[in-house]
């Protein structure tokens, strides 16, 4: 029995090469069409079309921020660093952008393809990650809210019967827990706020 190929066939797959024009360029661009890839050539910024691009390449030796249509680490796709001077601040800056992979300048005729799978399984699993915590956030955030729920329906009383009827509730509603204590927690706030608006009336009169 074979085991199925892990290496994904980045034939047809789309790459911005954001880079002044340099034999650099042309390197990456020979290796890039063996490898089936497209390729788009742009300097000194990126189109607004490489927001579909499957992967960008760029240059962290002359690049800055504005040259990308999105906010630095918030790429919607792999980037490759092209890294020819070691300067801190240079290095700095391209991980500031989160780059998933390198290429050491000058580029010879072999390394892209590597960049390419490395690059493409670090952006998976930081997007993977990042979809955890997030998720991880929002469980957090409903217990939250169903806390302050409980607590507004038990008013300082027993929390078990406060529980009780916050699920009672929301199966009368025909919508979760999480759902009901929510629309509770809007109720109180929407209360609270009514409440200060007739105080300052009161005060005016």
């Amino acid at each position: 029995m074979t085991r199925p190929s892990r290496i994904p066939n980045l034939g047809g797959a789309r790459a911005f090469i954001l880079h002044r024009p340099h034999p650099t360029v042309q390197a990456i661009t020979r290796q890039l069409s063996a490898i089936g890839l497209v390729t788009v050539d742009c300097w000194p910024e990126l189109p607004p079309e490489a927001l579909a691009a499957d992967f960008v390449f760029f240059d962290a030796d002359l690049g800055f921020d504005e040259q990308f249509p999105w906010k630095a680490g918030e790429a919607p796709m792999p980037l490759v660093a092209l890294i020819g001077s070691e300067a801190p601040g240079r290095i700095e800056w391209a991980l500031s952008h989160k780059a998933d992979a390198q290429l050491l300048k000058p580029v010879g005729t072999a390394g892209v393809y590597s960049a390419l799978l490395i690059a493409r399984q670090s952006f998976e699993a930081r997007k993977h990650l990042a979809g955890e915590i997030a998720t991880l956030r929002q469980r957090v955030a409903e217990r939250q809210t169903i806390v302050r729920a409980v607590a507004a329906l038990s008013k300082g009383a027993d929390d078990d019967r406060a529980y009780a009827q916050l699920r009672s509730l929301a199966m009368s509603w025909q919508i979760s827990v999480e759902d009901a204590a929510r629309r509770i927690v809007a109720m109180m706030s929407e209360e609270v706020t009514g409440e200060e608006s007739g105080d300052d009336h009161s005060h005016r009169a």
